[in-house]
């Protein structure tokens, strides 16, 4: 779970009754919900959550200092402001959005799976501009707390909304479908991500599985049928597939022009994507069955692909000097590394392709295996140098005995160093890490 979020509320009276409504409790009208004391500002409802590390009711006072008008708590705390006393603040708050959700009949397109949530999210998000009013998660405000406070920004006049449902554990998904009440649901893919949480990527497959089973009645299902984990999920009746495949209801082709980049036919219809990211392509063929079930027109989808920028620090492109950048610094598995890599063997043009590579988080006692997985794939791969840094690549730099020249750092620092010494006109340096390694200072000291 993650902390430091923070919303406004967009109508403070009406959420006063919803809460009234569910919890029995009046509050004075709030203007935000924090689950971060630091974040708080003046008229904020703060909600104390206990994590594995921090204990939220531990900053109850800090929360009132920097302006909080009332706390929900799990246990009465020493206070002067209104106290919402409740069993579970997580489960409270999820109980009061789903009522505040219910509010609204439009419709709601949940999306999940292990790669490509947000950036899916936001390509839809995009899409949909043009012709709706647009509520969507912010960020990777997609938990069991994050994804609540998002639904309390859905206003009357929202005609759609885009949700970004993550899991780090079996029975998540489920339980966010439960709030959110999806009308229309994508599995973007399954993938051996957050494998502590879970334990196999078969309980992976069936917590994401839970969307298709939130849309059993009247809902729609978009089926990734070039996921063999998703083409075998039970398809709820409703089910609209699209794919790699001749088979589906959008069938789908990725071409590679002369320049290099990717133009798709999907459903017999030509879209060119601009960019030579497989990834970004592959969010396409996603958005298409999403955007043409909803009436967006052809034409003015091929518009917004066109027009769309892709997030900071996922496949972003950078210009430094007579060199190329890729910053796919956001975060890092398996299935995205190897994208990545594919992407920078994809570039046209004669310089180095340089990797460098923070360490991978969260995969449980599957990391070793899956460093080397990536280690194997850069020592197949046309890469001139890898660079690694962190503890879990040091499997990676092992595995890579023919291939690319490669070394391994202890620290980013000393990678700095090397890198600074060896980098040339022309070179194409792809950085990539999870998000807690921070692999954007890489870039940053190269830049400056």
């Amino acid at each position: 779970m993650s902390f430091g979020m923070r919303i406004s509320l967009p109508d403070p009276t009406q959420f006063e009754v919803v809460f009234r409504s569910i919890t029995g409790h009046t509050i004075p009208l709030v203007g935000g919900i924090s689950t971060d004391s630091r974040e708080c500002r003046s008229g904020d409802l703060y909600i104390a959550i206990a994590g594995e590390r921090v204990d939220g009711h531990d900053f109850v006072d800090n929360a009132i200092k920097n302006g909080a008008t009332a706390v929900m708590v799990a246990h009465p705390v020493e206070t002067d402001v209104y106290q919402v006393l409740v069993n579970d603040p997580v489960e409270a708050i999820g109980a009061v959005a789903a009522h505040w959700r219910s509010q609204f009949d439009i419709p709601v397109i949940a999306i999940t799976g292990s790669n490509g949530k947000t950036s899916t999210k936001e390509l839809l998000r995009h899409i949909f501009n043009a012709q709706f009013a647009v509520h969507a998660t912010e960020g990777n405000y997609n938990t069991s707390i994050g994804l609540p406070l998002t639904l309390f920004q859905m206003m009357q006049a929202h005609s759609i909304s885009i949700l970004e449902m993550g899991a780090n554990q079996p029975g998540d998904i489920g339980a966010l479908c439960s709030i959110a009440h999806p009308t229309h649901g994508l599995i973007t893919n399954i993938a051996p991500a957050h494998l502590e949480g879970f334990g196999s990527i078969e309980e992976v497959a069936h917590t994401k599985a839970a969307l298709f089973r939130a849309m059993s009645d009247k809902g729609t299902a978009f089926v990734n049928l070039t996921d063999p984990r998703i083409a075998e999920m039970t398809q709820p009746k409703n089910s609209i597939t699209f794919g790699l495949t001749a088979e589906c209801d959008y069938p789908a082709d990725i071409h590679t022009e002369p320049d290099g980049t990717l133009s798709l036919t999907v459903a017999a219809e030509d879209i060119y994507t601009g960019s030579s990211n497989f990834s970004f392509a592959k969010n396409i063929i996603a958005c298409a069955p999403i955007a043409d079930s909803l009436n967006v027109p052809w034409d003015l989808f091929r518009d917004r692909v066109a027009s769309f920028q892709p997030l900071q620090g996922r496949c972003a492109i950078k210009k430094f000097k007579n060199m190329t950048i890729i910053d796919d610094t956001y975060n890092a598995n398996l299935e995205s590394t190897i994208a990545a890599i594919d992407y920078l063997t994809g570039f046209s043009g004669n310089g180095r392709r340089i990797l460098v590579f923070g360490d991978m988080f969260e995969l449980g006692d599957q990391s070793e295996d899956q460093h080397t997985k990536v280690g194997q794939k850069c020592a197949a791969a046309d890469l001139d140098l890898v660079y690694t840094v962190g503890t879990e690549t040091i499997a990676t730099n092992a595995t890579m005995v023919d291939g690319p020249e490669h070394a391994h750092f202890d620290s980013k620092e000393e990678l700095e160093t090397a890198l600074q010494n060896v980098i040339k006109d022309g070179d194409k340096i792809l950085v990539k890490g999870s998000r807690g390694m921070a692999m954007e200072t890489i870039i940053d000291t190269l830049v400056n």
